[in-house]
C-alpha cells in the first residue's frame, strides 16, 4: 500500500469577514465563502476539477499526489 500525502488547504479570514481557502500546490485554486466550511468545500471542489483536468491533459500532478493511482 502506498501512503499519499494530502494536499494542504490554507484558510484566511478577510477584513470583510469572508473566508478565503486556497491550495498552495495548485496555483489558482482558491475560493471564498461566508463560513470557513463553505470556503473549504468550494476550494476542494475546484481542486478536484483542476486535478481531473490535469490528469486528462497528461500534466504532471503535484508531488503529494504523484502516487495516487499506482498502476
Amino acid at each position: 500500500m502506498v501512503e499519499i500525502e494530502p494536499l494542504q488547504i490554507e484558510v484566511e479570514r478577510e477584513e470583510d469577514g469572508r473566508f478565503l481557502a486556497s491550495v498552495p500546490d495548485l496555483p489558482g485554486v482558491m475560493a471564498y465563502g461566508d463560513t470557513r466550511e463553505s470556503a473549504l468545500r468550494r476550494a476542494k471542489t475546484i481542486a478536484l476539477q483542476v486535478l481531473a483536468d490535469m490528469i486528462e491533459s497528461g500534466d504532471e500532478l503535484p508531488q503529494p499526489l504523484k502516487l495516487l493511482f499506482a498502476a
